[in-house]
């Protein structure tokens, strides 16, 4: 009999196909960090024929998951984002007809579009002049900014409490919140 902390999975795990890839770049601690979390994606396969995920875009994946600014992740966590991954991949490639590996701008806003963000031409607009090459944006870079839309999302609709598409915001949220998610506000 295996107990916790001696090889066996946490909480019944060991039954669910991500834990292997998990557990394989975990740590003791069953956290896997950002460098951790490249491996893991690289090892497991997910990004297809695509280049595998720069450590920016699998920095702000852990940070979009990363609710306890341990700048890790846990299994639950890691579960979540395999799930975004698989829907992110999937509108990538409905998108890449040619199987170019890129999307073009139009072909952008319409996949973002397709997962409910509703940007702005300005909006698109930043995006394309910081993440295209030759006006086509890869798929390590789509991911990232699916992470930095999600993350911003959800840090809006935490504040947006009645759905109206305002919030408020103190000074101090957008400090602790906003960009400590996502080095978000640069980056874009």
């Amino acid at each position: 009999m295996a107990f916790p902390g001696y090889g066996a999975a946490p909480g019944g795990v060991a039954q669910d196909p991500l834990y292997g890839y998990f557990s394989a770049v975990a740590g003791q601690d069953g956290q896997i960090s950002a460098d951790e979390l490249q491996r893991c994606l690289t090892q497991s396969g997910i990004s297809g024929t695509y280049k595998p995920f720069s450590m920016e875009t699998c920095r702000l994946m852990v940070s979009m998951l990363d609710r306890d600014h341990s700048n890790s992740m846990g299994f639950n966590e890691f579960k979540e984002l395999w799930q975004a991954l698989n829907g992110w991949k999937s509108t990538f490639m409905s998108y890449d007809q040619d199987r170019s590996g890129t999307v073009e701008g139009p072909e952008l806003q319409h996949a973002f579009t397709s997962m409910g963000f509703n940007l702005s031409p300005q909006a698109m607009n930043i995006i394309m002049n910081r993440h295209s090459f030759n006006g086509r944006i890869g798929f390590d870079d789509f991911v990232g900014c699916c992470t930095k839309l999600r993350a911003l999302t959800d840090q809006f609709q935490r504040r947006d409490t009645s759905r109206t598409g305002t919030a408020s915001f103190h000074y101090d949220d957008v400090i602790n919140s906003v960009l400590y998610r996502c080095v978000v506000m640069t980056s874009f």
